[in-house]
């Protein structure tokens, strides 16, 4: 069994960074903490491709720019780990990112959300899907299963909550089982690109969600008729927006005041349509840190679910495993759940 990590994602996400964003992004990070701020960096989670992804925010940052009177450049990758990355590396002063991402941004990288994107339909969230082909012989998750070693599976990045996460957790590891290791060969790539795959015959399984399946069909309408959903997970509370908390806090307030404000005032009808360019959402509401208990659970499941389908030495190794996990969620759930600093 081999995994292939589809064309380096990591270097190419680093690098997609340095080449869309070498008029936008070179300069340095903003001075902090009081001081005078010429200018905000905007990461973005990577939709499609970068290009893609940084064509369909531009608009709505334009507008943000002008309302608070700053220039905002904008930080599009093509990995969720480039821009974990950079998020890391203090060259983003907010972001637009996944639950898991979120979570590393506020527990180590000095962030805190301040917004929840909303959909146009009024859903709370989303799904994480596996895609087969439309005349596949696979029609259940069982006859899946009854092909270990002899399937080629794409799957989204390790920090992708519906492409790897939930996935994970909720088909696999309820079965003791590890994706990498049950099918014949595993791909990493983006939803788009998985989607096509399956399209093209060039995997049997792949992961996806059902927001970036209709953007899918309507960008690829005849390979979107070549798929067909295998199995749904359940619901999913949709991305965040977070800011660095060494920010000024007035800056805090009047970004997340713009932010939740776009698409509901005077100027509603021309936002919601450049909102409608970036992945049908129409508009933001304010939101915290314990917008991401949700995805704190999911990692505490896979990780219990991980360790009783493991090798101990003993069941005395194991009960300490599953009390070490116990005790780091509950402590990061206090922390979710503490008052945010004032966005």
């Amino acid at each position: 069994m081999t995994v292939t990590v589809v064309a380096c994602v990591l270097l190419t996400g680093l690098l997609g960074a340095n080449l869309l964003n070498a008029q936008h992004a070179h300069a340095a990070t903003p001075a902090r903490s009081g001081a005078h701020i010429n200018a905000l960096t905007f990461g973005i989670l990577p939709i499609g491709g970068p290009s893609e992804s940084l064509a369909a925010w531009r608009p709505m940052l334009a507008d943000l720019s002008r309302t608070l009177h700053l220039p905002i450049r904008s930080l599009s990758v093509s990995t969720y780990e480039g821009l974990a990355q950079a998020m890391a590396e203090e060259r983003v002063d907010f972001a637009f990112v996944s639950g898991r991402l979120a979570l590393d941004a506020v527990t180590r990288d000095r962030m805190q959300v301040i917004a929840q994107l909303t959909r146009t339909n009024g859903a709370r969230g989303y799904y994480s899907v596996l895609l087969v082909a439309k005349d596949s012989p696979l029609h259940s998750l069982d006859d899946m299963f009854r092909r270990p070693g002899r399937l080629r599976y794409a799957r989204g990045e390790v920090l992708s909550v519906s492409g790897y996460l939930v996935p994970e957790t909720q088909v696999f590891a309820n079965r003791r089982l590890d994706s990498d290791t049950f099918f014949a060969s595993v791909s990493v790539d983006n939803h788009q690109n998985n989607a096509l795959a399956v399209a093209n015959n060039e995997v049997d399984v792949a992961t996806n969600n059902t927001a970036d399946l209709e953007r899918f069909a309507e960008r690829f309408p005849d390979q979107y008729a070549r798929l067909r959903v295998l199995w749904q997970s359940s619901l999913i509370p949709h991305a965040v927006v977070v800011i660095r908390t060494d920010l000024p806090s007035e800056l805090r307030e009047r970004v997340t005041a713009a932010l939740t404000a776009y698409g509901k005032g005077k100027n509603g009808p021309a936002e919601l349509a450049k909102l409608q360019f970036i992945h049908d959402i129409n508009g933001f509401t304010p939101a915290g840190n314990e917008a991401l208990v949700p995805f704190a659970d999911i990692e505490f499941n896979l990780d219990r679910r991980r360790a009783y389908s493991a090798q101990w030495v003993s069941d005395a190794a194991m009960q300490a495993r599953l009390r070490k996990i116990d005790v780091e969620h509950e402590t990061l759930v206090r922390q979710l759940m503490a008052p945010s600093r004032p966005p």
